[in-house]
């Protein structure tokens, strides 16, 4: 191996001296650019729930929409004909609820230190955005709730993130249409269906840029995502609260746990506490989110659930019926309906 080529981190078994020895190799000054590949678990400290924990996941969760399948509220088909449990689940998503974590002012240091070359995100609760890290160094692989348009692709017409919001915050809520051709309008997130943003194949040369790759938070089961740290000719070290995708490499170090404690071992060993804590500490709730909320939240649920655990009188043989094929009245949105060619 030549001299100004990166050192391989070797791993340990001893939990605690992996990210030791990460600090040491950033210490170094040979890793210049830095890229993080991040996932749902990053954000869980804010008080996001993860996609695919087994009881208290979002998908695990879904089950009051009576979804066909738990991913179907990310699928674009489905969001054609039904675009309701979508937009439920928005409003329990909807940027501003949640203040970034420690794992964002960590992507955000990186980012002032200019060590930061990309942070690859599956995210799209916009986090990292509130944390302050943005431009070309942010790639959003999954799109976000940062614009909106609409799904007629003869039509795509644009929507701001706050009318979308006005719409997912009335009491009762509504969804979001085209004020052109009538339809529906959907957050620029990448469905399943769907192709990736432009953005994230145009950064896709960068990686073999990077000196040090850091995944955090992450199962690497969704592709292409999950392919990215697999590109990449550099150190790898995982965050995370178990092993996951190829990271049986002697050279590849895994620290296992809850993303923020792996972050702020990481920062002490650097000398960097104070700084992130600094970081945090600017982190605010949007107030004008806060504000809808205040306005008869307690009623509109009381009121939603009564509705599915009454069921709406709905003709069953006209619209089909629940997964189980039970006869149940239930409200027409949770329907899943293939459309009549």
């Amino acid at each position: 191996m030549g001299e100004d080529q990166p050192r391989p981190i070797k791993s340990s078994d001893v939990v605690g001296t992996d990210l030791k020895v990460v600090a040491e190799y950033i210490k170094t000054g040979k890793p210049k650019t830095i890229h993080l590949f991040t996932g749902a678990g990053i954000s869980t400290a804010s008080g996001i729930p993860d996609f695919r924990s087994p009881t208290t996941g979002l998908y695990a969760n879904l089950a009051r929409l009576n979804l066909p399948y738990a991913e179907a509220v990310f699928d674009i088909d489905y969001f054609r004909h039904n675009p309701h449990p979508f937009y439920e689940l928005a409003r329990e998503l909807w940027p501003g609820r949640y203040k970034p974590t420690k794992t964002h002012a960590f992507i955000r240091l990186l980012q002032e230190k200019k060590l930061l070359g990309r942070c690859w995100t599956q995210n799209i609760d916009t986090l990292e955005r509130r944390a302050g890290v943005g431009g070309e160094r942010l790639v959003e692989a999954h799109g976000s709730f940062a614009g909106a348009r609409c799904i007629n692709p003869r039509c795509a017409t644009i929507m701001s993130q706050e009318e979308v919001r006005k719409h997912v915050f009335a009491v009762p809520s509504t969804v979001p249409t085209c004020h052109k051709c009538a339809s529906y309008v959907k957050p620029n997130i990448t469905f399943f269906g769907e192709n990736l943003p432009g953005a994230f194949f145009a950064s896709l040369d960068t990686l073999q840029e990077a000196d040090l790759a850091i995944v955090i938070g992450t199962s690497l089961t969704v592709y292409p995502f999950a392919g990215l740290v697999k590109q990449v000719r550099c150190p790898r070290v995982l965050i995370n609260m178990e092993r996951v995708g190829d990271f049986d490499k002697e050279e590849d170090v895994v620290w296992e746990g809850a993303c923020d404690e792996g972050v702020e071992e990481l920062c002490a060993e650097l000398g960097w506490t104070k700084e992130l804590y600094e970081i945090h500490e600017t982190f605010t709730l949007d107030e004008d989110v806060a504000d809808m909320e205040q306005k008869d939240t307690k009623d509109e649920v009381e009121e939603m659930t009564e509705a599915v655990e009454k069921g709406l009188e709905i003709d069953g043989e006209e619209n089909g019926g629940r997964r189980d094929g039970k006869e149940e009245d239930v409200p027409a949105w949770m329907i899943w309906r293939k459309p009549k060619m």
